[in-house]
């Protein structure tokens, strides 16, 4: 049974029809994203079409990505307008992904809102997914990986290789493995 608490979390349980239905999207996903894989930079049209069928939702004709992608849903995720995703990117949907207008994300990135228990006997019973939100115009660098539970703030940069764990203000750039605030913008608006 699935379960929904407080803070947005969605706990899964094993064998249970939450569980076959999270699979059974799992390789609905897998289908679609296979497609992505002969597709070049010259077909945004395609790659529109299918990035479309894969979230069940229109998108807007500024939407920009450069295959490969993967993802093991799709059903979960939001787009905003003029959003850019560069080649090799992870997109894992459980938990829920919004990814708002003019977000650039760089190659080799990683967004994953699902997770497993850290309790050795329930790790492989339990699938948790805890919800990411994108603000407007952040720019996720090459390599990056977004951790499920957090917000990364209107304008803020989340440097290469740099791992999310925790929210972000708007107007910050984040750098390090660890995530460490670098400096506040100071932006003109």
């Amino acid at each position: 049974m699935e379960k929904t608490n407080d803070n947005r979390t969605k706990i899964i349980y094993r064998q249970t029809l939450d569980s076959t239905a999270m699979a059974a999207n799992t390789k609905r996903a897998m289908a679609i994203t296979a497609k992505f894989t002969n597709l070049t930079f010259n077909d945004t049209d395609e790659v529109r079409a299918l990035f479309s069928q894969l979230i069940e939702k229109e998108i807007d004709e500024s939407f920009l990505l450069i295959p490969p992608f993967y993802t093991a849903g799709g059903q979960e995720i939001s787009i905003g307008r003029n959003v850019f995703i560069n080649q090799n990117c992870t997109l894992y949907d459980l938990g829920g992904l919004e990814i708002g207008d003019d977000v650039m994300i760089g190659p080799n990135v990683s967004i994953i809102t699902t997770g497993h228990s850290i309790e050795p006997s329930q790790r492989r019973n339990v699938t948790i997914g805890k919800p990411i939100v994108i603000e407007r115009n952040v720019w996720i660098a090459a390599g990056a990986t977004i951790i499920g539970g957090v917000t990364i703030g209107e304008n803020s940069v989340i440097t290469a290789g740099s791992v999310v764990t925790k929210d972000v203000p708007s107007n910050t750039v984040v750098g390090e493995i660890l995530h460490k605030l670098f400096v506040r913008l100071k932006m003109k608006l």
